[in-house]
C-alpha cells in the first residue's frame, strides 16, 4: 500500500470511530441507568431518588433502577460507582456524608470526592431546625441559649448517628456559641426522635425531611432553623442568624455523581434531564412534602457547593477531634 493509500486509510478509519462515538453518544442512553443510593430503602434519601428517577425516566426514554447500597458510612455504595464503568449507566445520589464529610472523618478512602466523579447537578437540601422536648425550660431561642450556658454538660442532644449532619450541626453551634452540649449519637433518625418525643433526651437539630410531621403535631418545639432564609413550611420560626449565631447554616444536601470520566455529551444530558425533573410540579409537591428545598444549576455549581461545604465542615470534624475509624 503507497504512502498517500496509507494516509487515505487512517484517516477513513479515524472518521469512522469519531461518527461512531458520536452516533453513540447521540443515542445515550440506550440500556437500563442504575442509580446507587448509598443508604437502606424508604428513607429520606431513598424516597428523593425514586421520585427522581420516575420523572427523569420519561426525558431519557429509559428505566432507571435504584440500587441501594447502604452501610460503612455511605462508603460501600460510593466506592461501588466511583469504580463502575463511567459511560452513563451508573449514577449515585450523594450528599454531605459522600462528598464533605467522610474524606475528613477517615483517616483513609478508596477513592476521593474530588477526583474520582463526574459531577452532575445539585438536587436540594433539607435544612436542620433546633427543636426540644416540649418539657425543656425554654420557650424561646434566646432562652434556650441562656439556660445552656448556665448549665454547662447538664443538656444534652440526640443525633442520628456519629458523623450525621444532624451531630455536626449542633457541633458548629457549639462553636459558635461558646456553649457545652452533651451529645448521645443514636442509630438512625427513628429512635433518636422516638426519645426526643419521649422527653428521654431534650434536645436536638431535625432535618425536616425526618422531623417536619412531629413539629407540626406540636410534639417538639421548633426554637430555630439553620436556612439563609425563613422557611415557608415554618414562617413563624427565625433562622439561626435571626437569632444572633452567625455563619451557622446547617443543611443536609443532595445531588448526582458519576464515576470520573463521563464524557461531557452525558453529563449535559443527565445535568438537563435532572433539572427537568426537579422543575416537575409532581416532584416539586412530593419535595414540599418532605420539607426539601430544591437546588438547580451546572454540574459546576454542583461542585463548587460540595467543596465549598467539605471545607467548611472539615474545619468543624478537625476542630471537635471527631472520627469514625
Amino acid at each position: 500500500m503507497s504512502r498517500r493509500h496509507f494516509v487515505l486509510h487512517a484517516i477513513a478509519a479515524i472518521a469512522l470511530a469519531s461518527s461512531s462515538f458520536a452516533q453513540a453518544q447521540g443515542q445515550y442512553p440506550d440500556q437500563i441507568i442504575k442509580w446507587v443510593v448509598p443508604y437502606p430503602a424508604g428513607g429520606g434519601t431513598d424516597n428523593l431518588a425514586r421520585t427522581l428517577a420516575e420523572s427523569m425516566r420519561v426525558g431519557l426514554g429509559q428505566q432507571i433502577v435504584v440500587d441501594n447500597r447502604p452501610g460503612a458510612a455511605t462508603n460501600i455504595g460510593t466506592e461501588l460507582v466511583a469504580r463502575a464503568r463511567p459511560d452513563g449507566y451508573t449514577v449515585m445520589s450523594a450528599d454531605n456524608a459522600v462528598l464533605a464529610f467522610n474524606e475528613h472523618l477517615f483517616k483513609k478512602l478508596p477513592f476521593s470526592p474530588e477526583k474520582d466523579f463526574s459531577y452532575i447537578g445539585a438536587i436540594g437540601k433539607f435544612p436542620l431546625a433546633l427543636v426540644v422536648h416540649p418539657s425543656f425550660p425554654a420557650q424561646n431561642f434566646k432562652d434556650f441559649l441562656a439556660y445552656v450556658k448556665a448549665n454547662p454538660g447538664k443538656v444534652s442532644y440526640a443525633s442520628v448517628g456519629n458523623g450525621s449532619p444532624h451531630h455536626l450541626a449542633m457541633e458548629l453551634f457549639k462553636n459558635r456559641t461558646g456553649t457545652f452540649i452533651t451529645h448521645i449519637p443514636y442509630r438512625g433518625a427513628a429512635p433518636a426522635m422516638q426519645d426526643l418525643m419521649g422527653g428521654q433526651v431534650p434536645a436536638m437539630f431535625l432535618d425536616l425531611a425526618s422531623g417536619l410531621s412531629i413539629i407540626k403535631s406540636g410534639k417538639v418545639r421548633t426554637l430555630a432553623i439553620g436556612s439563609q432564609a425563613r422557611s415557608p413550611l415554618l414562617p413563624d420560626v427565625p433562622t439561626l442568624a435571626e437569632s444572633g449565631v452567625t455563619n451557622a447554616e446547617v443543611f443536609a444536601f443532595q445531588g448526582l455523581l458519576g464515576p470520573a470520566g463521563l464524557p461531557d455529551p452525558v453529563v449535559v444530558r443527565l445535568n438537563q434531564e435532572l433539572n427537568k425533573a426537579l422543575a416537575d410540579p409532581v416532584v416539586l409537591k412530593r419535595f414540599t412534602e418532605f420539607g426539601f428545598e430544591p437546588l438547580r444549576g451546572t454540574p459546576e455549581d454542583f461542585k463548587k457547593l460540595a467543596r465549598s461545604e467539605s471545607a467548611r465542615w472539615g474545619e468543624v470534624i478537625r476542630t471537635n477531634q471527631i472520627s469514625l475509624d
